[in-house]
């Protein structure tokens, strides 16, 4: 079969799959659409946690970000995977025990505050949008390649795909719908992976097999970073960035991680608080194999990417690199007229641009891999980014139904009006990832990278003190999250979208990008905090009681709402 013929066929498997999970496990009630009603094994949650974690930034961009940044990009590999320790340690089972079904619920009541539950509400929708623009873009890419329609098609056919068994199933359907796709998705990343592997090492086992050697006895790496030396690129073993810049960017990553609220709501589906830290490990688990394979596949795409095309004639290239070129992803300007690709570090002579996210979906291609694992890759894909986007989605509802209207603008709702409010608000917020998949602001993982930044710059301090801190009070942490996200909304509209004058790398404070930032601001977040905390009256006996019972490892009750 042809390519297109296979990806059809995989792609309709899994979809077909997916939505009959949805029909299957339709939400009756909001405990279910919330939490899918509190029930999940720990190890379900864990594999429907790890594949709401990886995301498309995970599947299709990080491999493609380490392949052209090399040691630089390793600030994902560190952050996310660090990140997710923290969160599982230090932050899911006191917030399962708490009993709330969401980050804005936990943050309303610990500070005793309608302002402070707002204030996390329009924090949760801001770092969900921001965090859904790029699953969306995600799923444009894959269907732009692979099922041969524009960018713009392929979002609003993800839209109405995930909008089904969002909207039919929520957590529920959600949960079991995640089960599945952690199998696609992990499928789809390590059956290429192992593959090229074999072909450029003999070694079956990627994460061994690129610290390997090749056909001529001479190390991987040390052949690529020979290859950046010939063309004029950084070694790709050497990084470019400023140790601050990394450590900077690393911390943002990983306190966004722990404040990310549509991962933390997975800990509220299991039944009880030690159920929360099973998963937690089984999730860990999970996301490690494609976290350890990434690298791998970011040295041989860019191996294979550079030997294929570079100083080439571009009459001669593959199929593959001609129809990349139809997505716009990909592109040759001749400069010197001479009908070879020169593909250089030096800006004024290079004559080809690639696109970091294409790299892991074009890798099965540049390798000459059959359809059916060039395919399989795209349904991997499409899974990663439709069951992170769903997750999100759930948020998003969750934050307009149960904590604005239930807990605030109409605490008599019923349980069915709740139910409907929480659909129509997925329905909105579909449309708007939508919007934003079409209107990107940047490649994916930088995309999602500015909403870890403000994760961490608003939610991180607010969760941490409310936890850990019987004396932090609603003043401290309303104006700290409030300051935090203002500090990084302000520095990621500059230097990413040019507003307020613009502003180059030169221009950047202290040297800090603006996936770096987040630190700074959620640094700022907790010295407010604590500071006007420590000058206004500390909260009332029965909250600070309550902090001091979530920190005590004993059963809890099921969620409350």
């Amino acid at each position: 079969m042809d390519l297109q013929t296979w990806t059809w066929v995989l792609v309709g498997i899994t979809f077909t799959l997916y939505i009959g999970i949805a029909i299957w496990s339709r939400a009756g009630s909001t405990k279910e659409f919330y939490i899918a009603g509190g029930g999940v094994s720990p190890l379900a949650n864990g594999l429907a946690t790890a594949a709401d974690w990886m995301s498309a930034a995970s599947f299709i961009s990080m491999a493609g970000l380490i392949s052209f940044n090399g040691y630089d990009g390793s600030v994902y590999l560190m952050g996310w995977t660090g990140g997710y320790v923290l969160l599982a340690l230090l932050l899911a089972p006191y917030l399962r025990k708490f009993g709330k079904f969401t980050v804005p619920d936990f943050i309303g009541d610990r500070y005793y505050s309608n302002v402070a539950r707002t204030v996390a509400v329009f924090c949760a929708l801001l770092v969900s949008f921001t965090y859904v623009a790029g699953q969306m873009r995600g799923v444009g890419l894959v269907f732009s390649r692979f099922l041969e329609v524009d960018i713009n098609t392929g979002v609003i056919i993800g839209m109405i795909i995930v909008l089904f068994y969002a909207v039919l199933g929520g957590m529920k359907g959600i949960t079991y719908t995640q089960v599945a796709q952690y199998f696609v998705l992990i499928f789809a990343f390590m059956v290429p992976a192992i593959f090229i592997s074999i072909q450029m090492t003999g070694i079956a086992i990627p994460q061994i097999g690129f610290g390997g050697t090749d056909a001529n006895g001479v190390f991987l790496l040390d052949k690529l970073d020979g290859l950046h030396r010939d063309l004029g690129f950084a070694e790709y073993t050497s990084g470019s960035k400023s140790k601050l810049d990394i450590f900077f960017i690393t911390a943002a990553l990983m306190a966004g991680t722990a404040g990310l609220p549509h991962v933390i709501v997975r800990f509220f589906t299991v039944k009880k608080v030690s159920d929360a830290r099973k998963s937690a490990g089984w999730a860990l688990l999970f996301i490690m194999i494609l976290y350890t394979t990434a690298p791998a596949i970011a040295v041989f795409a860019r191996t294979n990417m550079i030997e294929t095309v570079s100083n080439q004639e571009y009459e001669t290239l593959p199929d593959w690199f001609h129809t990349w070129e139809e997505t716009g992803l990909l592109s040759f300007n001749d400069k010197n007229g001479d009908g070879r690709i020169q593909y250089t570090g030096d800006a004024e002579i290079n004559e080809l641009t690639i696109d970091k996210d294409i790299m892991v979906l074009a890798n099965p291609e540049i390798a000459g891999l059959p359809n059916w694992v060039i395919a399989l890759v795209a349904a991997g894909a499409l899974a990663a980014a439709l069951s992170t986007a769903a997750g999100l989605l759930l948020v998003i509802s969750a934050s307009v139904s149960h904590d604005l209207i239930k807990k605030m603008i109409k605490p008599d709702i019923s349980e069915k009006g709740e139910l409907v409010a929480a659909r129509l608000s997925a329905v909105v917020a579909v449309c708007v990832a939508g919007y934003f998949g079409i209107n990107p602001p940047d490649f994916v993982a930088a995309t999602v990278a500015l909403a870890f930044g403000l994760a961490a710059a608003s939610f991180f301090p607010a969760i941490i003190l409310g936890i850990f801190n019987k004396r932090m009070n609603k003043e401290g942490a309303i104006a700290g999250m409030v300051i935090g996200i203002v500090l990084m909304l302000f520095y990621m509209l500059k230097f990413k979208f040019n507003w307020f004058g613009g502003g180059t790398k030169d221009d950047w404070w202290f040297g800090i990008s603006p996936e770096g930032f987040g630190t700074v601001a959620m640094i700022v977040n907790f010295v407010v905090s604590l500071v006007i905390s420590k000058f206004t009256p500390a909260p009332p006996e029965n909250v600070q009681e309550i902090v001091e019972n979530i920190r005590i490892p004993s059963g809890a009750g099921e969620a409350t709402h």
